[in-house]
């Protein structure tokens, strides 16, 4: 169930698919936008998943850039920012494990209002009831088995096996890296905006895209590593 936040922000700031050290490239250009950000007045960022590449929540997974970034979000939030983090298909038990004090909330989804309208975010992987063969691969690399045996790995062999399972990610997932399947994410958004919210705000998909349905809109994110850019959701959009 995500977390609801009752107060009415003007402006929230909004990070999808940053993909560090993937397409994503160094995380020196994402930590001084969030210096940038901690200098200013304090607010909220919400974080829509796959911030990196792969991000598994152990300290033995840890890179220098999940290391750089990490602590620019800990200084981000000691100046007074509130932070949700919705995990993505690239993202692996950080709800279970160290990196969750870094973040407010830590979920598969958060609901929140700018102004007058109410959004849900969700990363956008698993919309597909009918992609079997990724829901599947899904289920088993988040599963508890899964994360017993990433706990317990030598941290070379934690470090080898973060490679084979990006190898494996690349491969797996709706076929949408060539089309967005509009027809799958129209009709879960038909089902979700009927419980309450105006936006469903989605990442994932690396698109900027934006279309009514039923009970509200759909509102796709460009990802972060196509526009090196922090979104922002205002009261005016």
């Amino acid at each position: 169930m995500s977390p609801v936040v009752e107060e009415r922000n003007s402006r929230i700031a909004v990070i999808a698919d940053a993909h560090i050290g993937g397409p994503g490239g160094p995380a020196e250009p994402l930590v001084e936008q969030l210096a940038d950000l901690a200098s200013g007045e304090p607010g909220r960022l919400i974080l829509m998943g796959d911030l990196f590449h792969v991000w598994v929540g152990q300290r033995s997974y840890e890179t220098k850039e999940i290391r750089q970034v990490v602590e620019a979000l800990s200084d981000l939030r000691r100046a007074g920012w509130r932070l949700d983090y919705i995990e993505g298909n690239r993202d692996f038990f950080i709800a279970e494990g160290p990196y969750r004090e870094v973040f407010d909330t830590v979920s598969d989804e958060v609901s929140f209002r700018v102004g007058d309208r109410s959004y849900l975010a969700v990363h956008g992987d698993g919309l597909n009831a009918e992609d079997r063969m990724y829901r599947f691969w899904r289920w088993l690399s988040k599963s508890p088995p899964s994360r017993f045996f990433m706990l317990h790995l030598p941290a070379g062999l934690a470090q080898r096996l973060v490679h084979v399972t990006e190898g494996q990610l690349s491969k797996t997932n709706f076929k949408h890296k060539h089309q967005i399947p509009r027809e799958v994410i129209s009709r879960y958004a038909v089902r979700r905006l009927a419980q309450d919210p105006d936006v469903l705000l989605l990442g994932h998909f690396h698109e900027a895209h934006s279309w009514d349905v039923e009970g509200g809109e759909v509102r796709l994110l460009d990802a972060w590593f196509n526009t090196r850019r922090i979104e922002w959701l205002s009261a005016e959009d």
